[in-house]
């Protein structure tokens, strides 16, 4: 049998565990919502973003068409508006490939054909730069022979080369082919010599007590070591290509007399 005493503090402690029970913040109801709330949150931050990556752009190309068509208007149509235009280039690029002729030809043709300038072009200039800027970054004296030719032909401009094409060639589809090497070259060659240059000369030391051929060299030491130099050499010129290729778009003969 408890006492008197005993039981009033067992009451006591009792009917304060469940004040304190009541009392006390209920947790779980936070803790099941959390979720929910940063899901919303997340669905708004996307919204946002959506809005101002889309947004922006339409306001700018609708500003464009707008200007576009009250230009045309006030010309009195005589700059094509923009229904006009959409309507021209979709019957343009409906038939792509047709020919009714050698100056009547779809824009397919025309693309192929530009294609096929920027290929060989951009070939032959490989051909001929690649080794010619081996051969440049490896010996001292080309380099310093040909480094004053390449500095002083370097920045003429791809259109002072065209007539000279056209006056050597007689033809707009080689004048194009000789447009796209000589403009194509000199990045090709400048960035093959620097990569040459970079090479370590312990490297060249070891296989000269090595006594590797200069084709080992080549194949071992040099090549692996101007990839990367060689690529963006490459890349360079390639991004200009497409506009030099279909700088002559006539393949006809051109008969210039003298």
């Amino acid at each position: 049998m408890l006492s008197p005493r005993t039981k009033s503090a067992l009451i006591l402690i009792a009917s304060s565990a469940l004040s304190m029970s009541a009392t006390a913040p209920n947790t779980s109801k936070p803790m099941a919502s959390a979720p929910t709330k940063a899901t919303g949150r997340d669905m708004a931050a996307w919204s946002r973003n959506f809005w101002m990556a889309v947004l922006p752009p339409a306001c700018g190309v609708a500003l464009l068409l707008a200007v576009w068509s009250m230009v045309s208007v006030s010309t009195g149509k005589s700059i094509p508006g923009p229904l006009e235009t959409w309507g021209q280039a979709v019957e343009v690029f409906s038939n792509p490939f047709y020919r009714n002729g050698p100056n009547d030809q779809g824009v397919g043709w025309n693309v192929l054909m530009s294609l096929q300038r920027v290929a060989v072009g951009f070939g032959l200039a490989a051909l001929v730069g690649i080794p010619a800027g081996f051969l440049l970054g490896r010996f001292m004296f080309l380099n310093r022979m040909l480094s004053p030719v390449i500095g002083l032909l370097r920045p003429v401009s791809p259109l002072a080369w065209l007539p000279i094409g056209l006056l050597v060639f007689k033809a707009a589809q080689p004048a194009a082919i000789w447009v796209i090497f000589i403009s194509s070259i000199w990045p090709i060659i400048l960035n093959t010599a620097a990569g040459v240059s970079t090479v370590p000369q312990d490297y060249l030391n070891v296989a000269r007590v090595l006594k590797l051929s200069e084709w080992k060299v080549f194949t071992t030491i040099l090549f692996p070591s101007v990839l990367p130099h060689l690529m963006t050499g490459i890349q360079g010129p390639l991004g200009d290509l497409p506009a030099k290729g279909s700088c002559c778009t006539d393949h006809q003969h051109l008969h210039l007399t003298p």
